[in-house]
């Protein structure tokens, strides 16, 4: 039996080569779509024309080869995850549905999907627009809220305000960056049948939320052909701000009972979306004092993040996923046959503002460290020579400048691992 051909849009080699890891890898052959730089090293994002090429390829290596796309997968964010239902429907692939993804997608048209279903679960909420000078007068409250974007890339634009001054703060930054999601999804949302409540909520516009508290974890999974089935619950663990985050952990500690509500929360939703022939991961608060489930957000891919710590744990990349539902399989997911008992992501982060980038460590000194810590992967997010503020995809407070991938036998060793990474990794700056 011939392989198949899996194009995934933005894939890097860091990702190719954690494609051929997957079970059964000699089955596909890779395709990437698109330059990934175009995702990951700007904001400038011409999305008509992206889409255009993208389709281009796809019908030219059919055309060139003789063979068939047998899958189109993605696992980026914005704007990639928002091309994939456009290109599986120009070539009548199977993918997701525009509208159903954009149920996910779409901040506000999400929240008015989920108080249809779940209205327990979720914050009070208003969409609003940044740009009206009045909008203090009717979001204001005596409580803290959240902003964020109806689309945003990361933690980008994402505020916790809890005053008039703070909130005017952040719209003057709103103001001067959102054209750059919002030009971009407003041409996706014109390719879509959107009710009217959604309609006249425009790419630019914030969503203002209560603030929910507690336990973060996120569930991992996958619908196809109607069946909703989990791959497993990440912990996500904040530093002290309650903001940054500060590393993803896997497995969750959390109580089976708790996660085992939790997936019937996201069996329901995701139903009502009707999101299918996808992957999806729901970010979920469980907060003990009030006994209450709180969610968050709906992501219709995989997380990235997760990767390697699915890979460490469970002995493959949630990748698999990607990969097998793009092309119709129901996923073989394995359990806890990786090399380590749990898992995780961190982020090594500044808080002291902006700053110059004058010292990373070498290549030989991050492979020294490596070897030091068997199963550790380090990736340094800045350069020698540039700003931090210079960083894409950040959140509002902390600037980003490693993510270290560590495995071991419990929590104590993962953070003490961690330790000792930070200590021997040098990162130097300068103040602006």
């Amino acid at each position: 039996m011939s392989p198949k051909n899996v194009f995934l849009i933005g894939l890097t080699d860091t990702d190719r080569a954690r494609l051929r890891s997957i079970r059964n890898a000699d089955r596909y052959v890779f395709h990437g779509v698109l330059d990934p730089a175009e995702f990951l090293e700007t904001y400038d994002f011409p999305i008509k024309d992206m889409l255009m090429r993208a389709e281009d390829q796809l019908r030219r290596w059919e055309a060139d080869s003789g063979k068939t796309v047998d899958g189109i997968g993605a696992y980026l964010d914005f704007p990639v995850s928002t091309m994939l239902p456009l290109l599986c429907a120009r070539l009548g692939r199977r993918g997701p549905r525009l509208e159903s993804l954009l149920k996910c997608e779409h901040k506000y048209w999400s929240r008015l999907v989920q108080n249809e279903v779940i209205p327990q679960h979720i914050p009070r909420f208003q969409a609003f627009d940044p740009f009206d000078d009045n909008v203090w007068a009717q979001i204001g409250r005596a409580e803290p809220i959240w902003i964020k974007p109806i689309k945003a890339c990361g933690s980008m634009l994402g505020f916790y305000i809890e005053n008039q001054e703070q909130f005017d703060d952040a719209i003057s930054r709103i103001r001067k960056q959102i054209h750059l999601i919002s030009e971009p999804f407003n041409y996706i949302l014109q390719q879509a049948a959107l009710p009217k409540a959604v309609t006249d909520v425009a790419g630019h516009f914030f969503l203002a939320e209560s603030i929910i508290r507690g336990w973060q974890c996120t569930l991992e999974g996958y619908v196809i052909d109607g069946d909703i089935q989990p791959l497993g619950f990440i912990d996500s663990l904040r530093y002290e701000n309650g903001i940054s985050f500060f590393r993803y952990e896997y497995p969750s500690v959390l109580p089976d009972t708790v996660q085992q509500e939790m997936f019937s929360i996201a069996r329901t939703v995701i139903a009502h979306t009707g999101l299918d022939n996808c992957a999806f991961n729901i970010e979920f608060f469980w907060n003990l004092e009030q006994d209450a489930i709180w969610l968050l957000e709906i992501n219709p891919r995989v997380s990235q993040s997760h990767s390697d710590i699915f890979e460490k744990v469970d002995g493959q990349s949630n990748q698999q996923v990607t990969v097998q539902v793009a092309c119709g399989e129901t996923p073989d997911f394995p359990r806890g046959q990786g090399v380590f008992a749990c898992a995780a992501k961190f982020f090594w982060r500044i808080f002291s503002g902006d700053a110059r980038v004058t010292r990373v460590p070498t290549d030989e000194e991050i492979r020294g460290v490596e070897k030091r810590y068997p199963g550790t992967v380090i990736h340094p997010q800045v350069k020698e020579g540039m700003k931090l503020s210079d960083l894409l995809e950040q959140d509002s407070y902390s600037y980003a400048i490693c993510h270290l991938f560590i495995g071991g036998r419990d929590r104590k060793e993962l953070l003490d691992t961690y330790m000792r990474c930070t200590e021997m990794l040098p990162f130097e700056f300068s103040q602006l």
